[in-house]
């Protein structure tokens, strides 16, 4: 890869949390970030603060994804590096759930990492080089009982990421699956009392990503997966 100062970024789905940490880690380290969000307006204290271009673009839908990667090569140039964020989910029991829930969060968290994983492929294969990652959970490997609709679009969105990875790989692009496997520490979600580092902190996630980004093409990881030391396998 480039050197940290010639390369951009754009992280899709950003907002407060491992998306705000991400920017700020790599915004620091000299890079260029383009953040792309439904509503651009939670954006302006990250975009203040890092530099960031911020970009509306609904994930879920072709034309606004096309529209985006349009945006972002006119403003910074082709993206070095594209990071998929969003995901939705219908939470309740499967005899309950509601079909247009369900599908809108298949939509966001599967779909819209197809749209998004396509639209960088096409921008990266003509230079022949560049990073596309995909964010996963706990859910992408283990279908929790009430959570049928994350389940489903958390496997798929990995088996996307497996599925590009192969076809990418040996033309220059790396392709990888970040397994966030436990909860994320926020100010909403704290370390519970006398259990610190119990939630997976997202400067620290932040890190393991910039480290992936980095991987020289003779040693590339294909997926990681994070989790706090007191997760019980």
């Amino acid at each position: 890869m480039a050197s940290d100062a010639a390369t951009t970024a754009l992280i899709v789905g950003a907002g407060s949390g491992l998306s705000a940490a991400l920017a700020r880690r790599l915004s620091t380290a000299g890079w260029r970030v383009a953040l792309a969000a439904r509503n651009t307006g939670k954006l302006s204290g990250l975009v203040a603060e890092t530099g960031a271009r911020a970009f509306a673009c609904d994930a879920a839908e072709p034309e606004q994804v096309a529209e985006l990667f349009d945006a972002v090569r006119a403003a910074l140039g082709v993206p070095d590096v594209v990071v998929y964020n969003p995901s939705a989910r219908a939470r309740g029991p499967i005899a309950t759930l509601d079909p247009a829930e369900v599908a809108r969060g298949l939509a966001v968290t599967a779909f819209g990492g197809f749209l998004v994983g396509q639209g960088a492929a096409r921008a990266m294969l003509p230079r022949g080089s560049g990073t596309i990652v995909f964010t996963g959970a706990s859910a992408s490997i283990k279908g929790f009982a009430g959570s049928a609709s994350f389940a489903m679009g958390k496997f798929a969105l990995r088996g996307l990421a497996q599925s590009m990875a192969r076809e990418l790989g040996p033309k220059g692009i790396h392709v990888a699956h970040v397994l966030v496997d436990g909860g994320i520490r926020s100010d909403a979600n704290p370390n519970p009392e006398g259990e610190p580092d119990s939630r997976l902190d997202p400067d620290a996630i932040a890190d393991a990503y910039l480290h992936l980004l980095r991987q020289p093409r003779s040693a590339w990881s294909h997926e990681i997966d994070l989790r706090p030391w007191t997760e019980r396998f």
